[in-house]
């Protein structure tokens, strides 16, 4: 026993192996469930799971066809937008506060960032829910979109309260003291230095809401009334309703692909960020 020896490669074989198993393979399946249509046998290339199926482009075409699919990725993306704005404009003075108070490590983030995060997903949805019925605008159909706002903006909060704040606690305070010993008004420090040396914060914020709520059909569900219907709710109708794995892996397939340019292009935007800082440090 004691000749065995690990190295660090092989210590990130079983975690290759789950990615495989649940990450890689997952999304092969979706690809080609999304560029296949089932056909007759006498057509069919090959089969998948038993059913006969043929390589099509006919997917994408369908679902972009149809106006009741470009009215949800518009009420989709549309609600995804404002949830970002609202909760960037909640989150910041938040994060801001914190990240110039000096018990920020204490009682204060631990009720702000954790406690929250440990309450179920769909338990603090119900609870919203509640309330919202207890204030009287659960009851009316005209405040669906509002209370699926208001859902979304408090289960995403935390998600963009903790890059802010990991960013703002960063800045160096110098920055801020040479601004001011040049005459700067606060408002003008904190539009010159804070916001620009804050902003991968505010671009990591944005890519872990602005995406994942566009399939949060859930709270749309449970606070909407059944009247804010979003792509996820598409894609689960198509799998669990309609046994349609065609058209919802390529609802799926089209949402990934955003989801990775939005990746792509937030990344070079930290990058360049970074380099700018750097840039700025070494002169």
């Amino acid at each position: 026993m004691n000749g065995l020896k690990f190295s660090r490669k092989q210590l990130g074989i079983p975690y290759a192996v789950f990615l495989i198993a649940f990450v890689v393979v997952p999304l092969l399946l979706i690809t080609l469930y999304a560029f296949t249509k089932k056909v007759p046998a006498d057509k069919a290339t090959f089969t998948i799971a038993g059913e006969s199926v043929s390589f099509a482009l006919s997917n994408f075409s369908d679902f972009f066809s149809k106006s009741a699919n470009i009215r949800v990725l518009f009420v989709s993306f549309g609600l995804a937008i404002i949830t970002t704005i609202v909760s960037l404009f909640i989150a910041y003075p938040v994060a801001y506060i914190l990240s110039k108070t000096k018990f920020n490590k204490g009682g204060v983030l631990l009720i702000l960032f954790i406690l929250p995060l440990w309450i179920n997903f769909v338990l603090r949805t119900a609870a919203m829910k509640e309330l919202l019925y207890f204030v009287g605008m659960y009851k009316s159909n005209s405040f669906s979109f509002i209370n699926t706002l208001i859902g979304m903006v408090y289960d995403y909060l935390p998600f963009v309260i903790m890059p802010l704040y990991s960013v703002l606690v960063k800045i160096d305070k110098s920055y801020a003291e040479a601004s001011a010993d040049l005459g700067a008004k606060p408002v003008t420090t904190f539009l010159s230095v804070t916001l620009p040396l804050s902003m991968p914060g505010i671009v990591s914020a944005i890519s872990m809401v602005l995406l994942p709520t566009t399939t949060s059909y859930v709270i749309s569900d449970t606070l909407g009334n059944g009247n804010v219907t979003i792509v996820g709710k598409i894609i689960e109708t198509q799998f669990l309703t309609m046994d349609n794995w065609h058209a919802g892996s390529t609802i799926a397939l089209v949402l990934l692909v955003i989801i990775f340019l939005s990746m792509f292009l937030s990344g070079k935007f930290t990058e360049a960020e970074d380099e700018s800082a750097g840039r700025a440090n070494l002169w």
